[in-house]
């Protein structure tokens, strides 16, 4: 019910802010101006992005954690989605998404609400499993090594 109320009070918002601002500034302004927040909604998004996408990299490379980068990565794609939205209420959200500690407070708040249950052992802690194995040499592809594995 939240989702169709969601879907229906965002449009009424945007048509009755557009009719707002055109009756202050009249159309041409108002369009230039829905246009313009596009445009440095994008650069900003890119910006960004790719900040993000630098963070990702170095948090994989360093085997840490990627979840926060990964989650700061989508809730800018979810900005840049909102800014390519025409209108002001969009525009407004997907600018406060641009702002990091809006996100890190966000997502902090889903975090909160989030369980994670480790799975549960099958088998008992005094249970021997036997097996054979052989070791394989990794194959030389003349690249570096990944990181994620020893070589």
């Amino acid at each position: 019910m939240w989702l169709f109320a969601l879907f229906l009070s965002v449009p009424l918002i945007e048509i009755a802010l557009f009719i707002t601002v055109g009756g202050w500034i009249t159309l041409w302004p108002t369009l230039g101006l829905v246009v313009l927040t596009a445009v440095i909604g994008s650069a900003l998004v890119r910006h960004q992005g790719l900040k993000q996408l630098q963070r990702l990299a170095d948090a994989m490379n360093t085997m840490r954690d990627p979840v926060s980068p990964m989650a700061h990565g989508l809730l800018i794609v979810l900005a840049g989605i909102l800014l390519i939205t025409p209108g002001f209420f969009t525009d407004a959200l997907g600018f406060l998404l641009l702002v990091p500690l809006v996100r890190s407070a966000i997502l902090a708040r889903i975090a909160a609400r989030v369980i994670v249950a480790a799975p549960r052992a099958t088998a008992q802690g005094d249970e021997i499993v036997e097996g054979e194995f052989e070791e394989v040499p990794p194959a030389r592809t003349g690249l570096p090594p990944s990181g994620w594995t020893r070589h």
